[in-house]
């Protein structure tokens, strides 16, 4: 049985992490799916303008309270989660990115599976504005699969499946933890400024023997931009990202684990 606040009602057990780059529009539309679909799940929403901008909120409207952080100069995708989950209120903290929409409500489907014994972090599966599948739960990346890619090849993704899949790691457009496991890992590693934060906490809830799941159930739209890949100082950063992860003690012992 759910818990009950102080007002009588189900406790709401969701709080999420929003953060915006000038894409202000774009969540709106995301915090008024939330409205239309997830109210009764979310305790608080923390937006984050990490590039300042004009923020018009409709609180009124809102179901649930939102929390606006401005910052004085951009953080990078961990350090700006982090310092979200400091002031989390709910049982599962969830990272979304601005451009996803919703069409119904994931939490009941993604909650029943994070409550399983042993769950690190649960996502849905991520399509496309077409319904095609993205490449959003993969292996472990390796730097011979990267050269691959590099060489015009493809990542090698989870297949999709029926039932549940267990997939190395998720993609952090949208991560929902048990606020008690994000807790026990420290977050996201903030040395990430962007990229491979999200395959390097998955790395480490595996080493911390927390399972990693897809619920095949629902569904949520990535409405990607993917400007900052034709920027060359974006492609520096997912070098450096990458580079990092390869050269960690993380990977190292990830590796080892994965062909023991």
């Amino acid at each position: 049985m759910d818990c009950c606040d102080e007002f009588g009602g189900v406790k709401k057990r969701v709080f999420i992490s929003l953060v915006t780059h000038r894409q202000f529009a774009l969540a709106a539309e995301l915090l008024n799916d939330l409205r239309e679909h997830c109210s009764g799940d979310i305790a608080e929403v923390i937006l984050t303008i990490n590039i300042d901008e004009a923020v018009s909120l409709k609180q009124e409207i809102l179901p649930f309270p939102v929390r606006v952080l401005r910052n004085f100069q951009p953080k990078g995708f961990g350090e700006n989660h982090n310092a979200a989950f400091k002031i989390a209120t709910g049982d599962y903290f969830c990272v979304l990115n601005p451009d996803i929409r919703l069409k119904e409500n994931p939490f009941p489907a993604l909650i029943a599976l994070a409550r399983q014994t042993a769950v690190g972090v649960v996502a849905p599966r991520i399509v496309n504005s077409a319904g095609l599948r993205e490449d959003s739960a993969r292996r472990f990346p390796t730097p011979f699969e990267l050269l691959r890619k590099a060489l015009g090849g493809k990542s090698e993704v989870v297949t999709d499946a029926p039932e549940v899949s267990a997939p190395d790691w998720v993609a952090g457009m949208f991560m929902l933890f048990p606020a008690s496991v994000f807790r026990a890992m420290g977050g996201f590693d903030e040395r990430y400024f962007l990229y491979y934060e999200d395959v390097d906490l998955c790395a480490r809830l595996a080493l911390a023997g927390y399972k990693r799941l897809v619920c095949p159930d629902v569904a949520v739209v990535h409405e990607a931009r993917r400007s900052s890949h034709r920027r060359l100082r974006f492609a520096v950063m997912h070098v450096r990202s990458i580079l990092r992860f390869f050269f960690s003690d993380v990977y190292r012992k990830v590796r080892k684990l994965s062909q023991s």
